[in-house]
């Protein structure tokens, strides 16, 4: 499989040189289902419709990818719904990276949506279009459609055996109309989707073919690294270049910007003609920079603003069930808790970076984005451009977990570009990724339970405290309302919990710190004071926890099912030696039901977790060993967050910088996996975040069953 990218220009001088070329693309009106298939005329390629499969009288299928590929597998997935269904092999493909353009709808990577929203317009499409080579064939052979039959990319006719290849069938199959409701293949027939295909992007990265962001080399360009404020908001007062200078290989060293939602802050730029002189020049400015109120900067200023917002009554979200404060004032036994998360990095291996090169009328890109749709619109904006003024060229991601939607770093590198007239790569150090941020939002979650005589829950709160990310970088007015964003994870649809009064609530703690979605986004903060608090009711109401939960549930039987399969696998209902323990939590988030089982066992050094037990229910899969991968991702991911540093700021700085103060989970501490996929009929959801949110509280249940000791707020100590 080959990855390109494609401009309009070249594009139609390609397509235009084949003698005959089917083309195919749709349209999403409204939901994902309601597809709208257009065949595309030669003559207006590129120009009226999305053409997303081509295929030319050469034999070449073509597919436009419109989700970059950061780790998650899109690279694969989103292909090979449209090979299962148009009865080609991954290697009988090509893949092009869309550009950006509006006509390819939304081009983001993010909220693990590329399958779930494109599992039926791209089967859709590579229907149509089997069905159009299929008709084309039988009309050839003059013989019923029923007799021919569509395989590895040839038409075959039943009774004589004969065949066309697909090259042969493109300009007759040209020809004819869309269907408009093509047949999908029934499941059990499936060749690719469901099972475990190697992931053809693995041999490019492994060889180093695979270009990233970091790899990206234009003809002339500078490399820039910048010098900014450890308090992230500062001001340049003045800068000395005599010593940055001197340094060979530096050219330019001037004041720039970095162009955030929320505000811009000042920084300054060395430029060179490679990037270690330039960090080397960086290392030898002397920058004094203005005043700052540094006490505005403070992890437990903030923490403490969350903690005064508590205490006063939210805003609901919608929703809400039943009269809360009736049936908790009327219960026999209240219980109350109060969950902290902190401010979290996201730490991709690759900092985030990019190329630019302003033309004057035009400016092109080329960089590691989530989404080449939302640069194109952010950068046309801050320059003052058209849409079609900017052109963007997506590379591989080498991680991103959210970051790399945030585009201050493109912008960046187009505002150098700008000012030397010159293409500029930069490229942000580890430490600038972790001191600048964008970060998780840290989170305050209050919860309040009601129990009965007889043991049932009959109330239940979850009043959510944090800042919003819709706010500060979407710019939304939530003055007497809750952030609908906010409730992932817990609310209605996430977590059906069979409880007659329940209340979730919410209050905006605003900060100038960065913040963005950081993998499962809230979900990954909502879950740990949820799914944690769930326990403390169990053992309030005398119950064993997973009982509990599948009393809560027993309405919704995905969750069951889920709940049942981790016990069974993870042995959860025998009896454990002393000094082990487990524990249990479950969440849905991005259409995903999962649940994790942790076993930690008492040794002389502290804890030990032993084992982690996970069963995921995603739908129809699409490569289960990628799904897989994904969970044992998040599993690492989501204990990083539990139990390692966290992000703090102190003196208006983050104190963290690097992998020495802001460690990840080692290979040594990682503990036994062991992943169930529940393969079902049900629309796939997502893969990429959802094994995470149900982590942490499914460790901190198990330290508690272990210890005694309950744990609300990270780190979760180990002792």
């Amino acid at each position: 499989m080959k990855t390109s990218n494609i401009n309009r220009r070249n594009f139609l001088k390609t397509s235009g040189s084949a003698g005959a070329l089917l083309a195919l693309g749709f349209s999403i009106p409204a939901q994902s289902e309601d597809v709208v298939l257009h065949k595309i005329p030669q003559t207006t390629l590129g120009l009226e419709f999305s053409p997303y499969i081509l295929i030319d009288d050469t034999g070449k299928i073509t597919l436009l990818n419109p989700r970059p590929d950061m780790g998650q597998g899109t690279y694969q997935s989103l292909p090979a719904l449209i090979a299962e269904e148009l009865e080609v092999s991954l290697d009988q493909i090509h893949i092009s990276q869309t550009n950006g353009q509006g006509k390819y709808g939304s081009q983001l990577s993010g909220g693990s949506s590329s399958v779930r929203t494109r599992w039926m317009p791209l089967r859709k499409a590579g229907a149509a279009v089997k069905e159009m080579l299929v008709q084309a064939a039988a009309n050839k052979w003059q013989v019923p459609v029923s007799e021919c039959y569509a395989q590895e990319a040839k038409v075959y006719h039943k009774p004589s055996g004969k065949s066309f290849t697909y090259a042969e069938l493109v300009g007759d199959a040209s020809q004819l109309p869309v269907p408009k409701d093509p047949k999908l293949k029934d499941p059990k027939d499936f060749k690719l989707l469901g099972k475990n295909i190697p992931k053809p992007d693995v041999p490019l990265k492994v060889t180093g073919q695979a270009q990233f962001g970091i790899d990206v080399e234009v003809p002339g360009m500078l490399y820039a690294s910048i010098e900014r404020c450890p308090a992230i908001h500062g001001k340049v007062a003045s800068f000395d270049t005599t010593a940055t200078m001197k340094v060979p290989g530096v050219k330019k060293v001037l004041k720039a910007e970095r162009a955030m939602p929320h505000t811009t802050v000042e920084t300054v730029a060395v430029l060179a003609t490679n990037y270690w002189a330039a960090v080397q020049g960086r290392k030898k400015l002397k920058v004094k920079w203005a005043p700052v109120n540094e006490a505005a900067l403070s992890t437990e200023k903030f923490s403490a603003q969350m903690h005064e917002l508590a205490k006063k009554d939210g805003s609901d979200f919608a929703g809400n069930t039943g009269d809360f404060a009736k049936a908790y004032g009327e219960a026999s036994k209240k219980v109350q808790a109060t969950y902290e998360t902190p401010f979290a990095a996201h730490a991709a291996m690759e900092p985030v970076n990019a190329t630019a090169w302003f033309k004057g009328d035009s400016v092109e890109i080329w960089a590691p984005v989530q989404g080449p749709d939302g640069a194109i619109g952010e950068v046309a904006q801050y320059l003052g451009l058209k849409p079609e003024q900017v052109k963007v060229n997506v590379t591989f991601l080498g991680g991103a977990f959210g970051r790399k939607a945030y585009l201050d770093f493109v912008k960046e590198a187009v505002f150098l570009s700008k000012q030397v007239n010159a293409p500029v790569k930069l490229i942000w150090t580890r430490e600038d990724d972790m001191s600048q941020g964008p970060y998780r939002p840290a989170m305050l979650s209050v919860l309040e339970g009601g129990i009965d005589e007889k043991g049932n829950v009959t109330a239940f709160h979850h009043k959510i405290i944090s800042e919003s990310i819709q706010k500060q970088v979407f710019k939304a007015d939530l003055k007497g309302k809750a952030d609908g964003w906010a409730e992932e994870g817990i609310g209605p649809k996430d977590s059906p919990l069979q409880i007659p009064n329940i209340r979730r609530s919410y209050h905006n703690a605003s900060t100038d710190l960065p913040i963005l979605w950081w993998r499962s986004v809230y979900a990954s903060t909502n879950v740990f004071g949820h799914e944690s608090f769930v326990d403390e009711l169990a053992h309030a109401a005398g119950k064993d926890p997973l009982d509990l939960r599948l009393e809560l549930l027993k309405d919704s039987p995905r969750f069951v099912k889920v709940l049942e399969t981790a016990a069974e696998k993870s042995g959860y209902r025998e009896k454990l030696p002393a000094g082990k323990a487990r524990g249990i939590a479950i969440a849905r988030s991005f259409s995903t039901i999962c649940a994790h089982v942790f076993t930690v066992a008492k040794t002389t050094d502290g804890v030990k977790i032993e084992k982690v037990v996970s069963v995921i229910d995603c739908g129809m899969t699409v490569n289960p060993d990628n799904i897989k991968a994904q969970t044992e991702s998040n599993i690492i991911y989501g204990l990083t967050a539990a139990i390692k540093s966290p992000i703090t700021f102190a003196n208006g700085a983050v104190e963290q910088t690097n992998f020495h103060n802001y460690p990840v989970l080692r290979i040594n501490e990682t503990p036994v996996m062991e992943v169930h996929i529940i393969d079902n009929q049900e629309a796939p959801g997502g893969v990429g975040e959802p094994g995470l949110p149900p982590i942490a509280p499914a460790l901190a249940n198990a330290l508690f069953n272990l210890t005694g000791i309950r744990q609300r707020k990270y780190p979760l100590e180990l002792v």
